[in-house]
């Protein structure tokens, strides 16, 4: 019994120091590069400070390149684990800004979620993440 209740606290010990290092890892899915919902554009998001923040740096219509560059997400904070809020997204086709809820699923895709004030007054999508090797507009 001895034996049994030992090995449970490290099993307990190894689990809650796994937690704590996967942790920040987890925190970070969000950042990267990542295609939007249309497939036309790339955003990497990357930390700003305490916040996260993202900027166009992939067009598929070279004719766009103006847009290169443009921060289209900002200031937004983590909120619980593995989600982020209160910031904003903009989309450069309707020229409008809008509040955005970041979450990341699967590893390799992102919920984005744009409202109005209200999530009542939303619309989400899927963005899948791009490759490392993306050819940057700017570059």
């Amino acid at each position: 019994m001895i034996v049994s209740v030992k090995r449970m606290a490290r099993a307990a010990a190894l689990f809650a120091a796994s937690i704590a290092t996967t942790t920040p890892s987890a925190a970070n899915e969000a950042t990267g590069l990542w295609f939007d919902h249309t497939g036309r554009g790339a955003v990497e998001i990357t930390n700003c400070g305490d916040a996260l923040c993202g900027r166009i740096i992939w067009l598929k219509d070279t004719a766009n390149n103006k847009t290169c560059g443009k921060q289209v997400i900002g200031n937004v904070k983590a909120v619980g684990a593995g989600k982020w809020d209160k910031g904003w997204i903009y989309d450069p086709e309707d020229d409008a800004r809008y509040s955005v809820e970041i979450t990341p699923f699967g590893g390799d895709r992102l919920k984005v979620m744009g409202y109005m004030g209200s999530k009542m007054l939303s619309e989400t999508m899927t963005w899948r993440r791009a490759p490392a090797d993306l050819k940057r507009c700017n570059a």
